[in-house]
């Protein structure tokens, strides 16, 4: 199934991933790779994810406090945010669902 990633979501991968990697060697790359296990995980097994809120689901990184939140489609799944879970935990509920990119 395709992943599709809100553009809003891809900023706050980004700007984590940047943070990481300035509070110490390697560990941005280490924030990277479990993003991408989880995506991973996520195409494979959309319906693993517990729900968070109405359809949208989550899939937690290990090692850092982030969860991936994502709303299967008909075609596609469309991850919504890549947010903290600490930190104003449901700023994304009013994010519109139209603008995606895909990823590899």
């Amino acid at each position: 199934m395709r992943l599709l990633v809100a553009p809003e979501a891809r900023l706050e991968f980004e700007a984590a991933r940047r943070y990481y990697a300035q509070q110490s060697p390697g560990l941005g790359e280490a924030f990277h790779a479990q993003v991408r296990g989880a995506l991973q995980r996520i195409r494979n097994w959309p319906l693993a994810g517990p729900v968070e809120r109405g359809g949208i689901r989550r899939a937690t990184l290990g090692r850092f406090p982030y969860k991936v939140l994502y709303a299967i489609e008909a075609d596609h799944i469309y991850v919504i945010a890549i947010a903290h879970q600490h930190r104003h935990p449901e700023y994304w509920v009013r994010r519109p669902h139209y603008r995606v990119q895909e990823v590899d």
